[in-house]
């Protein structure tokens, strides 16, 4: 197979609608400069604001393919949302300071936390999410899944004072609801009890309610189950079905001793 006959096959074979790896690219960027332009101090808040507006419109012609919706539209609202989001990342940067007795200091958790940082990119894009703007929210947290090993959804809906502990291997499931003061350790998946298709558009991961903790490793599945407030899942624990409000629900390690026997 000569050059022009590969080139020829590889279009060909090439045949996604539309796949411009820019967007992914510049969501990258756009997404550091945002980090960047709420928690640094060297990082100009009124002139960045305008930089975030160009990568932004940038973004639009690269994502928005669907000429009929608004998503020009999105700068305005999104831009508005900022100072709450960041109020609320405030309180999840003390949730785990006061949570994580190795936790020095605010600094720290900004700039050596990567739960905190999967959580901040997290809230960033949710609120795109919420305005229906495609793609570019979840590229925001596949990059911050890349960078942390926690991999969030923009579509969960999170409350007030999250914790992330030691945050690696987290999954957190799209329509996953998580109320206020939870705290979470590594490897905690809140995933869908199966997966199909046309599950699409139904509640598919489970409800934690407020000031749950959920040790390593746990595993909560399904759409109708719902953590009760106060309850407390030890690690390595399988659940599929709901737990009523102050629960303790452990794993049962079996521990058998060896008999040696003479020959």
């Amino acid at each position: 197979m000569d050059k022009q006959t590969i080139i020829e096959e590889l279009n060909r074979h090439k045949n996604l609608p539309y796949l411009d790896y820019r967007l992914k690219e510049e969501t990258e960027k756009f997404t550091n400069l945002l980090f960047h332009t709420l928690f640094d101090v060297n990082t100009p808040v009124a002139e960045n604001l305008d930089v975030l507006e160009t990568k932004f419109s940038y973004l639009v012609e690269l994502a928005c393919w669907d000429l009929e919706r608004p998503c020009v539209k999105v700068w305005d609202h999104y831009v508005r949302s900022l100072p709450s989001i960041l109020e609320k990342l405030n309180l999840d940067a003390e949730a785990i300071v006061n949570g994580d007795p190795a936790s020095l200091s605010l600094q720290e958790v900004y700039m050596a936390y990567p739960g905190f940082y999967a959580i901040a990119i997290y809230r960033l894009a949710h609120e795109l999410y919420n305005q229906g703007f495609p793609l570019v929210p979840r590229l925001m947290t596949e990059y911050a899944h890349r960078q942390t090993g926690v991999d969030i959804n923009p579509g969960a809906q999170i409350g007030k004072s999250f914790f992330i502990d030691h945050a690696t291997g987290v999954v957190i499931g799209e329509t996953a609801v998580i109320h206020d003061n939870v705290k979470i350790y590594q490897g905690v998946t809140l995933g869908a009890l199966y997966v199909s298709k046309n599950l699409q558009k139904t509640k598919r991961h489970p409800t934690i309610m407020s000031n749950v903790t959920i040790y390593a490793n746990a595993t909560i599945l399904g759409g109708k189950t719902v953590i009760g407030e106060n309850s407390t899942i030890g690690g390595n624990a399988w659940l599929t079905v709901s737990v009523p409000p102050n629960s303790t629900v452990f794993h049962t390690s079996e521990v058998k001793i060896k008999t040696v026997t003479n020959v």
